[in-house]
């Protein structure tokens, strides 16, 4: 059985930008508990928020519309409390800028999806909690030696190379499989490389 924490009670403040509320997947770290505390969402934010629901594009409206209902949904949810800011920097006219200069000035973290604000923000000493590199972070280890069962969705940019995926989206290399799209083979991973984007395996027929 689970403690309860009461909102907002452990946890630095956390200032969320509109990447991760479209997102959608920080109400879910929310929900387990796993990020606790308080986060803010500047009016800009929500200004911003609703510039795209309210967009003539339907894909983008969409994810507007997505990024209100996921603030609703944490609105109701134990472990943090929601504190909409209306803080603002009025010369600043950039919203990754203003983020950047509301958590100097409330000593927070920012979260994030966006990699140029990671970036400006680690340059300004501002700390970082990006759901991307968690992401990454948390995927299955793989080891060379390991076997594999991939599809072959498509061919690779180099000769006989052949690309499938995992369930988690991770692409895997699969040499001399050129010709083999749309078949699902069992392959040995041969390395790993993981660079800021992601994880990417490298493997051979077996």
């Amino acid at each position: 059985m689970r403690s309860l924490a009461l909102k907002g009670s452990q946890g630095s403040e956390k200032i969320v930008d509109t990447s991760v509320i479209i997102d959608g997947r920080i109400a879910d770290l929310t929900e387990t508990g796993f990020l606790e505390g308080t986060l803010i969402i500047p009016q800009f934010v929500l200004q911003e928020l609703q510039f795209i629901a309210d967009s003539p594009d339907p894909l983008r409206r969409t994810r507007g519309r997505r990024g209100l209902d996921i603030l609703k949904r944490m609105q109701n949810q134990a472990y943090v409390q929601i504190n909409i800011t209306d803080e603002d920097f009025p010369r600043i006219k950039e919203v990754d800028a203003k983020l950047v200069a509301l958590a100097k000035k409330k000593s927070a973290k920012i979260i994030t999806n966006d990699f140029n604000l990671n970036k400006v923000a680690d340059l300004q000493g501002v700390e970082v909690l990006n759901i991307n590199q968690l992401a990454n972070a948390l995927k299955p280890v793989v080891l060379p030696g390991e076997t594999l069962q991939i599809m072959i969705m498509k061919e690779g940019k180099e000769p006989l190379q052949g690309i499938g995926y995992l369930d988690d989206g991770t692409m895997v290399v699969v040499d001399h499989a050129k010709d083999l799209v749309g078949e699902k083979l069992d392959v040995v991973v041969t390395s790993v490389l993981q660079t800021t984007a992601g994880r990417m395996i490298f493997a051979k027929k077996q």
